[in-house]
């Protein structure tokens, strides 16, 4: 017998595109970090750890696609270096989630996902999380989160997005990401 998150999760390998694409247009009409309600994708939300409770909140993000471009030099005769693509080190998701962090600074980041894309954007929804709640500090399975220790985490790269894009995903001697990719430096390694 198959339950209800089973057929969301199934909806959602195949959205309808009309529907997705009405909703795209009203999300490029808002502003780039807004809260909503409750999560468009319920089966994917509770999955990463969000609860229909207190202290839970959840933010669509909206983030311009395409490569990042440098700002261009002034003076100088900088023929080498007037490259204007710049690769940065942080996937879209990781950047998202830092909007989120960003507007709302009380809060701390449990982890995303995604909502959608179209030529100009992408979308996600970030699951947020308030430490001082006391519904948060006494539930055992998120109350982790409330430790000083667990501040700022999408700043210092501890979000899922953020072990992805560092590469921590797999454990491996051969690879040089750990700790760090600094620390790697300092050892001379």
């Amino acid at each position: 017998m198959k339950g209800l998150y089973h057929f969301l999760r199934e909806a959602w390998k195949k959205p309808d595109v009309k529907t997705l694409r009405e909703r795209m247009v009203e999300w490029r009409k808002s502003e780039a970090v807004v809260k909503v309600e409750k999560p468009l994708r319920l089966d994917r939300a509770r999955n990463l750890g969000y609860k229909a409770k207190k202290g839970f909140v959840v933010v669509r993000v909206r983030v311009r696609r395409g490569g990042r471009k440098r700002p261009k030099r002034r003076k100088g005769r900088r023929s080498k270096r007037q490259t204007i693509r710049k690769t940065l080190k942080m996937n879209y998701k990781w950047v998202a989630e830092q909007r989120a962090q960003k507007k709302f600074p009380n809060l701390e980041v449990l982890n995303s996902y995604n909502i959608g894309k179209d030529g100009l954007h992408y979308f996600y929804e970030v699951i947020l999380v308030d430490p001082e709640r006391p519904e948060i500090k006494n539930d055992p399975t998120i109350n982790w989160i409330c430790k000083p220790e667990n501040r700022g985490r999408v700043f210092r790269g501890l979000t899922s997005a953020a072990k992805k894009s560092r590469g921590l995903r797999k454990k491996s001697r051969e690879m040089k990401v750990r700790p760090s990719l600094r620390a790697k430096g300092r050892r001379g390694k």
